[in-house]
């Protein structure tokens, strides 16, 4: 996958340009879970759970509970970058087989991860997370190259009460830039509210019509 979910992202499932021939099992749940992603940050649920029902039944061929879990976490990611704040039940159900790197991804996705679980985090997240000050964290969220990690990262701060305005502003560009009409919206909700309780009337009415727009092209 392109998106850096770092340990959640199935290596496995890639495919490569030489060696034997990859399994169709890997090659349907990669792409499965990839438009299953981008179809939950477009708001598109139903074709999402149909997409991940597809990858999880593609999994579950392989008998391999480290791959059903990882995927879970791929779908709880995506639920982050998007801040929903409702707990991710695939994962919990399969908690008890979890790797301690798994654990601390899932605890980092909900915002209650330690400074003890960066150590176990992919790189560009140990880096938000053992960050020193919410400017630092958001700074290094920024750097993320892909915008599906560095969504991610802002979620799981946001999750965190971490997050600057500078964050918030980075998270709705960047939900913006890759078309993510489901995070855009969830964003600039925050952000409009932010302008509300800064008493920025202009600025809050900007923001909202930012909302309207996107909303309205949804419905088209």
């Amino acid at each position: 996958m392109k998106t850096r979910l770092a340990l959640i992202a199935l290596a496995t499932l890639a495919a490569c340009s030489s060696g034997p021939p990859v399994p169709d099992w890997k090659m349907n749940a990669q792409s499965s879970l990839k438009r299953a992603t981008d179809a939950y940050m477009d708001g598109k649920a139903q074709i999402e759970k149909n997409e991940f029902a597809r990858a999880r039944a593609e999994i579950g061929s392989t008998g391999k509970l480290d791959l059903a879990i990882r995927a879970e976490l791929i779908r709880c990611a995506a639920r982050t970058a998007a801040l929903d704040f409702e707990e991710c039940s695939g994962f919990e159900a399969m908690r008890a087989d979890a790797s301690a790197a798994d654990l601390a991804y899932a605890a980092y996705l909900a915002g209650r991860a330690s400074q003890a679980d960066a150590a176990l985090l992919p790189d560009p997240q140990r880096a938000v997370l053992a960050a020193g000050s919410d400017q630092a964290a958001a700074a290094a969220a920024n750097a993320i190259a892909d915008p599906m990690s560095r969504l991610v990262a802002a979620g799981a701060l946001f999750k965190a009460n971490r997050a600057t305005p500078e964050l918030i502003a980075q998270a709705v560009e960047t939900a913006s830039g890759q078309g993510w009409r489901r995070a855009l919206l969830a964003w600039l909700n925050v952000q409009a509210l932010r302008a509300d309780k800064a008493g920025d009337t202009a600025e809050a009415e900007r923001i909202r019509r930012r909302i309207v727009l996107a909303e309205t092209s949804a419905k088209r």
